[in-house]
């Protein structure tokens, strides 16, 4: 749990901006709305291989626009 200390010279937003980035790198918010709705083993399978699938299209793509320049 990501937690500050809050310096005698430093306001409350300052503060707050380096909570919010210690939020962001430990991924937090992420997690929590991942976990908010519980996801039956199929349904991540079904997402992983869709999300497979756009990136071979997505490569395909990449390599036969770099092939037609040449």
């Amino acid at each position: 749990m990501p937690g500050i200390k809050v310096k005698d010279t430093e306001s409350f937003d300052e503060a707050y901006r380096r909570f919010k980035k210690q939020c962001d790198r430990n991924l937090i918010v992420t997690e929590t709305r991942a976990r908010r709705y519980f996801e039956p083993m199929t349904e991540i399978r079904k997402k992983q291989k869709i999300s497979a699938r756009k990136k071979m299209l997505k490569r395909l793509y990449m390599l036969r626009r770099y092939e037609s320049r040449l």
